[in-house]
């Protein structure tokens, strides 16, 4: 290495020591009363849910820790060069107090954060801290052998003895310069280990903040089981097909030949009755199409591939035989299988609400915002849905479990009715 590359590297290194330095003081500062904050109102919400009060405080306070912990999840990345992941469950918006509060204590991530957050206000303000003090405690050495000695250690000080810097007793010129040469050797510690001691403090929040063994394996039991629910689903909706193409349009087309082979033997005999059995096969051959056609729109309707989930809903919506308003804001199109899944999930709320709810009036809200796609699908029935064996929406929240997503169903007994989906994507 030549003499400038090594006084670069040397100039490259005092730059992060002092950076370092001035941003653990500053993350100190800021992360112990944040830390208290959260925990103590994390605490006092939880411990109110028996009375009712921490139904309605819990996600906030929850909330708040979430977002604490996720700005430290990038200055961990920005300052440290540290990954720590974000692995939240994700909550729809538009859940009820209920829903959100035990939604967000059945995610391991949330007690994770709140077992981190006393661990933060100690080990981890002083990891924070350590690049400062190993900055700054090097000067005042060095200003005790420029005379601030004598300030120390003079006046009304005299009673209390020498001046300590760190293991070095001050009390004359010749300890202040002891203390000086010890302020050198930390500067040359800190200029070496300052940064390293700094991401020490990002890797003590990547440990805790990380997801363990328990929740990967938890995480593999939930993967496992949708997609085990996906094969099924798929199994089952082969078998309908297969039943709905034997009983039905290969049943007409079976007849349809028949009538045919019918026909042409009598075509020379009986032309009358040739003739009336050809409108049948013509009428049989249009039943079959017409059954064909409704079983294609049962795999993937037309209007879905070729414009979109917003207009497959509004499709779907101008079917109903109640009044249903449909609103869209879609800045583009999801994947082909996520589409699918969301219009199917629409399909089968909407039929719950026009079987069961007795409802006249129905409103869907499809939108995608922050990586989301939100469906609500709300309603003024008699209420009273739930999601449990034997529930349609039990099967819903299946086909959107494939996809990481999630539902959530607010229906008090006289309405109105709420249900919400929320699946994981980007729009094309």
């Amino acid at each position: 290495m030549t003499t400038t590359e090594t006084k670069s590297s040397s100039v490259s290194r005092a730059r992060g020591m002092v950076l370092a330095g001035a941003r653990g003081l500053g993350l100190a500062l800021v992360l112990l009363p944040g830390a208290v904050l959260c925990f103590t109102l994390s605490l006092v919400s939880i411990a109110l849910i028996p009375i009712g009060v921490g139904i309605v405080t819990t996600p906030y306070a929850l909330t708040g820790v979430r977002a604490f912990a996720d700005w430290r999840r990038v200055l961990a990345a920005q300052w440290g060069g540290v990954r720590i992941p974000s692995t939240y469950r994700p909550v729809p918006k538009d859940a009820n107090p209920w829903t959100r509060t035990f939604g967000m204590l059945r995610d391991p991530a949330t007690w994770r954060d709140l077992r981190w957050l006393p661990v933060d206000m100690t080990a981890g303000f002083v990891t924070a801290l350590l690049p400062a003090v190993l900055v700054l405690y090097p000067l005042e050495g060095f200003a005790l052998a420029a005379g601030l000695w004598r300030t120390m250690t003079g006046g009304p000080y005299v009673e209390y003895g020498p001046y300590w810097y760190g293991f070095v007793p001050v009390s004359d010129q010749a300890s202040a310069l002891g203390a000086g040469a010890l302020g050198a050797v930390l500067l040359i510690v800190a200029h070496r280990y300052a940064v390293s001691a700094f991401q020490l403090h990002f890797r003590l929040t990547r440990a805790i903040l990380s997801p363990g063994q328990t929740e990967l394996a938890e995480r593999v039991r939930v993967l496992t089981e949708t997609r085990r629910d996906a094969v099924d689903t798929s199994a089952t909706e082969l078998r309908r097909i297969e039943r709905d193409l034997h009983d039905g349009a290969q049943a007409r087309l079976v007849a349809m030949g028949m009538d045919l082979g019918t026909i042409e033997m009598l075509l020379d005999k009986d032309p009358a009755k040739a003739k009336e059995l050809l409108a049948q096969a013509r009428k049989s051959s249009a039943e079959a199409l017409t059954e064909l056609r409704d079983l294609v729109r049962g795999i993937h309707p037309p209007v879905l591939a070729e414009r979109g989930l917003g207009d497959a809903v509004r499709a779907l919506a101008l079917r109903l035989p109640v009044g249903t308003e449909v609103d869209v804001e879609l800045a583009g199109r999801a994947d082909a299988p996520v589409e699918s899944a969301a219009y199917f999930a629409v399909s089968e709320v909407l039929t719950n609400a026009v079987k069961h709810a007795d409802a006249d009036r129905i409103w869907v809200d499809v939108h995608h915002s922050d990586g989301m796609l939100r469906v609500a699908v709300t309603d003024n029935g008699k209420g009273g849905a739930g999601i449990g064996a034997g529930s349609g929406l039990s099967g819903v929240e299946r086909r959107l479990g494939t996809f990481d997503g999630v539902l959530a169903v607010s229906s008090p007994a006289g309405g109105p009715t709420m249900v919400t989906m929320e699946i994981p994507c980007e729009l094309s």
